[in-house]
């Protein structure tokens, strides 16, 4: 056995998982849920969460090379179930590794690690991390990152991280899902201009850089101990790109707006109701999100390209049609 996916279940971890077993190699995931898909792929199913160390040990053994995408996504939620999980977890997947004589870890991480409310143009990986942060996941990503990347060489393990931005294509249960929901409720509403450009990822493409980037690793390589970028080479303009969707599914495009101040004001107000109120379901606004679609956010994929020869394996426009057939097929 020699690779190891945790969240193997989930939507980037399965594209990852069939990736992985299209060139030929032996898998094994650590999910919490039953996956009928994968075991049709031959892979080797160890139920848990990473949560429990003891699973996570067992699931590590006889394992060189560990894919740690599990993590619990969104903006709203209790500090301690983000920390618990893409913390905890991840410190629970390090020791693991290094306890079990793994030689890689890749670690999937997030560009909101370092998002510090600032529009980004192409950024790189100099930027800092911020000292505050709008919503628990990228905190709990970001020290779990840093702990990985510092961690790298340790009981001989590898270490490297890679953030894709706006993972997307067929099969997700979020992002575009969500986007349609809340366009046939009539509360979508373009945020700021319109003008903001963002880098998004494919899902293929996504799963390609995490085996590139670890045919690459090791102790005395370039990639060891680093964080990379990792999206589709050129943005898209977002609202642009919503509109374009929602006409190719017959739905209504967006043409009322909010400002990006009005927005992130009511953002801060509905995130203190909800506080207040103990509200577990997430506010239909909050601070972060108003940023994140008000914002240009590009970054670039140079220093992947030169270290790993980042290479996306599918263009942008097979990846969009793939997208819509699935959507036009389930409607």
């Amino acid at each position: 056995m020699s690779n190891l996916v945790t969240g193997g279940g989930g939507f980037l971890g399965q594209y990852l998982v069939e990736k992985l077993r299209e060139r030929g190699e032996p898998v094994r995931v650590l999910c919490r849920g039953e996956y009928p898909e994968l075991q049709k792929l031959g892979v080797e199913i160890i139920r848990g969460d990473i949560r429990e160390s003891k699973i996570v040990e067992q699931a590590c053994q006889n394992i060189s090379t560990v894919y740690h995408v599990a993590a619990i996504p969104g903006v709203w939620g209790s500090w301690e179930k983000y920390y618990s999980i893409n913390t905890e977890g991840s410190r629970n997947v390090l020791h693991a590794c290094q306890n079990q004589g793994v030689k890689k870890l890749i670690y999937t991480s997030s560009p909101s690690v370092i998002f510090d409310g600032q529009a980004h143009l192409e950024a790189n990986e100099s930027l800092p991390y911020p000292t505050n942060y709008l919503c628990h996941y990228p905190h709990t990503k970001a020290i779990a990152e840093r702990e990985i990347l510092e961690a790298n060489g340790d009981h001989g393990v590898a270490t490297c991280a890679l953030r894709p931005h706006l993972v997307w294509g067929p099969r997700d249960q979020h992002l575009i899902p969500r986007l349609l929901q809340r366009a046939d409720s009539g509360r979508l509403r373009i945020v700021g201009d319109g003008s903001n450009e963002i880098s998004m990822t494919y899902v293929e493409n996504a799963a390609a850089a995490h085996w590139q980037a670890a045919e690459k690793l090791s102790l005395d390589s370039t990639v060891a101990g680093q964080a990379y970028f990792i999206n589709d080479p050129k943005p898209v303009n977002l609202w642009s790109w919503i509109n374009e969707l929602l006409v190719n599914v017959c739905k209504s495009p967006v043409h009322k707006k909010i400002s990006a101040q009005a927005a992130y004001r009511i953002g801060g107000v509905l995130e203190s109701v909800y506080t207040m109120l103990g509200r577990k379901s997430e506010p239909p606004m909050t601070r972060f999100v108003a940023l994140q679609l008000s914002q240009s956010h590009t970054y670039s994929i140079n220093k992947a390209r030169q270290d790993f020869d980042f290479k996306p394996i599918v263009d942008y426009e097979t990846s969009y049609q793939r997208l819509m057939d699935e959507l036009k097929s389930v409607k």
